[in-house]
């Protein structure tokens, strides 16, 4: 009997202890939201990376035009709403400069490739480095940035209900994100 006790104890423990670590996370927060992101966009660069040699020229233009509008928007709540809140919570400005070259770099390949030729095989390879330059930069967020505004115990869960907030009012009926344009800025540029 005290064996089958130790054991009904230590499944209480160990559900107890998933419950807390569940109730840590939430879906909501700043860093889940922009993570999931990241999640869907790396997909959609090995989806695209299937498409490269064999693909047709209509269905890669579609995919990098749903990468691109995605990013697009990424770009924008982070520009706007994320860094904002995080440069003023951490002592880091060389983390902030870093990410914010990053997506001026990423924006300049978008523009290319919205703008391109999916029939150019150069088409194809902006595609894929701006693939590359996601992976990257996602590394960097996920594992510097988010950690270090994580410790600073910013107030996540307030921060990702804005960047939801601000993504839904751009989001189309389809469910994807449309781009933010107006003439001669960029994308994300502050209006």
């Amino acid at each position: 009997m005290p064996a089958a006790k130790k054991t009904a104890a230590k499944k209480t423990a160990a559900k107890k202890t998933v419950a807390k670590k569940t109730a840590r996370v939430s879906t909501t927060d700043a860093l889940a939201v922009l993570a999931k992101d990241h999640k869907r966009v790396k997909k959609m660069f090995k989806d695209f990376e299937k498409l490269k040699e064999n693909g047709a020229a209509a269905d890669k233009q579609a995919l990098a035009q749903q990468i691109c509008t995605e990013l697009t928007l990424h770009a924008e709540v982070e520009e706007r709403i994320f860094y904002p809140a995080v440069r003023e919570a951490i002592n880091n400005e060389d983390l902030l400069n870093e990410a914010e070259v990053e997506h001026a770099s990423a924006k300049d390949l978008i523009a290319q490739i919205q703008s391109g030729d999916p029939s150019d095989p150069i088409w194809s390879a902006k595609v894929s480095v701006l693939g590359e330059y996601v992976n990257h930069h996602v590394e960097e967020e996920e594992g510097q940035m988010f950690p270090k505004a994580k410790k600073a115990k910013m107030d996540l869960e307030s921060l990702g209900q804005e960047i939801s907030s601000m993504k839904q009012s751009r989001e189309g009926m389809t469910g994807t994100a449309s781009p933010v344009k107006s003439a001669g800025r960029s994308a994300s540029a502050p209006a």
